[in-house]
């Protein structure tokens, strides 16, 4: 099964009225990487889920989490 992440990068970006550029180099990372983890595509490497914490002033956790696993 592959790894899923949800997360919530889109609304804490948008709450300090960023671009996704704007974060990207804030982060020091390209706009593509912020895009496809924002949207799901990519599931972050830990040093970039830190770096997206430090660029957003928020912890991991408030950014990033496993999905709630459905009744089987």
């Amino acid at each position: 099964m592959p790894a899923t992440l949800e997360n919530h990068i889109g609304r804490f970006r948008e709450q300090r009225g960023w671009t996704q550029a704007q974060l990207a180099e804030a982060m020091g990372v390209s706009r593509k990487t912020v895009n496809t983890v924002e949207n799901g595509v990519f599931c972050p490497s830990v040093v970039v889920a830190l770096k997206f914490a430090a660029a957003l002033g928020q912890p991991v956790e408030a950014l990033f989490r496993l999905p709630d696993r459905q009744a089987e």
